[in-house]
């Protein structure tokens, strides 16, 4: 059973968390602060985490790097906050992805659904991805219908596949890519998602795999 620590300072949250993850055969735990947290976690080796960034002692970006000292467990972040700064500072301490409150059940349990999906699959057993009507192979970097990448193209889809669900921001992306000195330069990223669009989705202007979200990021969904 998988095990799930929800984090969050609104018990009516905890509280809705909690039944409907039960509901669904998960094993729940909730703490109320982020020193709560960090202790339950060590403890009791959760799956994965619910977090939310408000919390009362630490902020949830100070516990995720609390985290992440020990673990790359997923954690989903919570957050009430309307500027996207503090998700993409959550998201470079090694957030997996975030839901931004009020949120729906059902958006909640897709994406911890799809995060732990994930757990565990790297390498050679995510080798081979369906983007849409194409077979991407990524040892071999052939892709089918003799579709023909660059480099950088290659290195920008590869980050992408590897992560199927998850959110990458814009500077995991840039520093990944192109190095630290190329933080500022976001329009590449549009420059090269345009061209993989081109390439890889049926329709280029609605893509349906190869997804942006504004301010944030980009996602491969599969």
């Amino acid at each position: 059973m998988t095990r799930v620590l929800v984090v969050d300072d609104e018990p009516q949250i905890l509280r809705a968390l909690r039944v409907n993850l039960a509901a669904r055969q998960y094993e729940v735990a909730v703490a109320p602060d982020g020193g709560t947290a960090l202790r339950q976690a060590a403890d009791w080796h959760p799956d994965l985490v619910i977090l939310d960034l408000g919390l009362p002692d630490l902020d949830g970006v100070e516990v995720i790097q609390g985290l992440r000292g020990w673990t790359s467990i997923p954690i989903i972040v919570l957050s009430g906050r309307a500027d996207s700064t503090d998700k993409v500072d959550a998201l470079d301490a090694g957030a997996d992805d975030y839901v931004t409150k009020p949120f729906s059940i059902d958006e909640l349990l897709a994406r911890v659904r799809a995060v732990t999906r994930r757990t565990g699959q790297h390498g050679e057993e995510s080798a081979t991805v369906q983007v849409g009507e194409h077979v991407v192979d990524l040892g071999s970097k052939t892709i089918s219908g003799g579709v023909r990448l660059t480099p950088t193209e290659w290195h920008f889809l590869e980050i992408l596949l590897r992560n199927p669900g998850k959110l990458i921001s814009q500077r995991q992306l840039l520093t990944e890519v192109w190095g630290d000195a190329y933080l500022k330069e976001t329009h590449y990223l549009r420059q090269y998602m345009a061209q993989l669009r081109r390439k890889l989705e049926r329709d280029p202007a609605q893509p349906v795999h190869l997804l942006t979200e504004p301010g944030m990021g980009y996602r491969f969904q599969p």
